[in-house]
């Protein structure tokens, strides 16, 4: 017995009974020979640690639109955030921590430059509209190793599918993330609006930082000791409903104070404009996008998706690299 086996084997000895066992995995679309060291999904978990949209992330914004400070979330530290609650979570229920890390760190691998701003955009230029959730998927199934994919198991695949908020994760371990995701971004997302000072603690209520903690750190405490409990030993991961239904009250004191504000909305504009340019200029000159991205479309690939493929696997700083490369007149240089 090797060690892979071994460590499958202590799995079903001490993991919960609804635990997704790395045994009994449902398996990756192209069969491959099984490491003697990992299990399937920590093969997951390093193939995603180690690809180049993982490494992409940390230029990527979360909320803050190119923020002057070194200590505003990137898409990066959020998904790491996301990973350390999920992996609290799964370790108390006795669930599958390994499973669990590898949904965390892939869930947002085809995120856009600028957040949801770029999502936006990207959504209302392409026909066939434009999901970041499922570009996650493509980036890991299709995109990555040029073209290879990174040829994941289905149950990281069904759970970066279904980490967004309408999502119906088919594993404990995916739901755990679903959940740790949306907590993850009140949380950090309401300590990095104090840190701007757009947002203070008298702006929640009192009634909901009595019931769910004076600081964020507090909230966020609350927030995972509930689904523990609420949780053990049981078949599904879920909140208690009072807690809940607080959650989305702060959540939705972020959408009036934060995510709408209108000064972060003006730039957002500045965003949506600058990404739609990108697109319809690649649509007409496809030449000028990467090798592998003109090769996609020489093998049949629509052209419409191969351009959002291009723009959303950019970095922020990038996108306004080419932005001002094609658009922004240069200064005249005498050679």
């Amino acid at each position: 017995m090797n060690i892979r086996e071994s460590m499958e084997q202590r799995e079903l000895k001490q993991l919960s009974p609804y635990a997704a066992h790395s045994l009994h995995s449902k398996g990756r679309e192209r069969q491959e020979e099984e490491c003697d060291v990992r299990t399937v999904y920590q093969r997951d978990r390093d193939r995603i640690l180690h690809c180049k949209a993982f490494r992409r992330m940390k230029d990527k914004t979360q909320v803050f639109l190119a923020p002057q400070g070194d200590h505003y979330r990137t898409r990066m530290t959020h998904t790491l955030e996301v990973s350390q609650i999920a992996r609290t979570i799964a370790k108390a229920l006795s669930l599958n921590e390994d499973l669990v890390e590898a949904i965390a760190l892939g869930h947002d691998l085809g995120h856009t430059p600028f957040g949801h701003a770029g999502e936006r955009a990207l959504n209302k230029v392409n026909p066939d509209g434009f999901a970041h959730y499922k570009q996650s998927v493509r980036v890991a199934q299709v995109l990555e190793k040029n073209g290879e994919g990174l040829n994941l198991t289905w149950e990281v695949i069904d759970g970066i599918l279904n980490h967004r908020t309408s999502g119906n994760p088919s594993t404990l371990e995916g739901q755990i993330v679903r959940l740790s995701d949306k907590i993850a971004y009140i949380h950090h997302d309401m300590d990095d609006a104090q840190r701007a000072g757009i947002i203070s603690e008298d702006d929640i209520p009192i009634t909901l930082r009595m019931l769910l903690g004076y600081t964020t750190r507090e909230r966020l405490n609350t927030f995972v000791h509930d689904i523990i409990d609420n949780s053990f030993e049981q078949d599904m991961i879920r909140m208690s409903a009072e807690i809940y239904e607080a959650m989305m009250a702060l959540r939705a004191i972020m959408f009036a104070n934060v995510y709408e504000n209108p000064l972060a909305r003006k730039e957002e504009e500045k965003v949506v404009k600058m990404l739609t340019e990108l697109y319809e200029y690649y649509i007409e000159h496809p030449e000028a996008m990467s090798a592998e991205y003109r090769e996609m479309i020489a093998k049949g690939e629509k052209k419409t998706q191969v351009v959002c493929d291009y723009l959303s696997g950019m970095t922020d700083q990038y996108s306004m690299d080419k932005f001002r490369e094609i658009y922004i007149p240069k200064s005249w240089e005498v050679y």
